[in-house]
């Protein structure tokens, strides 16, 4: 990251928009934000990126052949406005011979999000990337979030989209899977908004 650059892009942006750089509460701003990209950016260096530590299903005398389930919140940048776009993801996946740690899916998360992106891109790097390490039987996941350059800009209207990418079991729906899955994230305090 050329933080040298961007320090000199946000002072020329601040004068273009006609504010003072070197007002009191204005001229640290330049290097506040090099900080702040240097964290929510990280996902372009790809030293970043979460290795995909897996351990052996049946082994210390563990063998699970269910669903395990994750919830939690990312944040990201729309590429076509720089605006962030953020909510809650909903993971799950049917191991096979491997499993893997439910902090790593969090890493993983985070790690895609951290860049400019668009939400269907994202969800499907996220599945790529464990589909590829982990190999289950099934993976799901759906993200929900909030766009605020549909929110702030341009027609001002609720800005939530839902995407989701299922494979394997949850594709087919096997057993009911797929039916499984959601009515498990409906135990979680706002599960529900999933069926709107």
């Amino acid at each position: 990251m050329e933080t040298d650059k961007i320090k000199k892009i946000w002072r020329d942006l601040l004068i273009a928009i006609g504010e003072n750089p070197d007002r009191d509460g204005l001229k640290d701003t330049p290097e506040r934000i090099v900080k702040m990209y240097q964290e929510i950016f990280k996902g372009y260096n790809e030293e970043n990126k979460p290795k995909i530590k897996t351990f052996k299903n049946e082994s210390d005398d563990i063998s699970y052949s269910g669903m395990i389930c994750d919830k939690g919140y990312f944040f990201s940048h729309c590429e076509h406005h720089g605006a962030p776009f953020f909510g809650e993801y909903y993971f799950g996946y049917v191991p096979d011979g491997e499993i893997i740690g439910l902090s790593k899916v969090t890493r993983i998360v985070e790690f895609f999000s951290s860049k400019l992106q668009v939400q269907e891109r994202l969800t499907t790097e996220i599945v790529n990337y464990i589909e590829s390490v982990l190999k289950p039987k099934g993976i799901i996941l759906i993200l929900r979030a909030r766009h605020l350059c549909k929110e702030m800009r341009g027609v001002k209207m609720n800005g939530h989209m839902t995407t989701e990418i299922s494979k394997g079991v949850f594709k087919n729906n096997t057993n009911g899977i797929r039916d499984e899955f959601i009515s498990v994230l409906n135990g979680f305090e706002d599960g529900k908004a999933l069926q709107k």
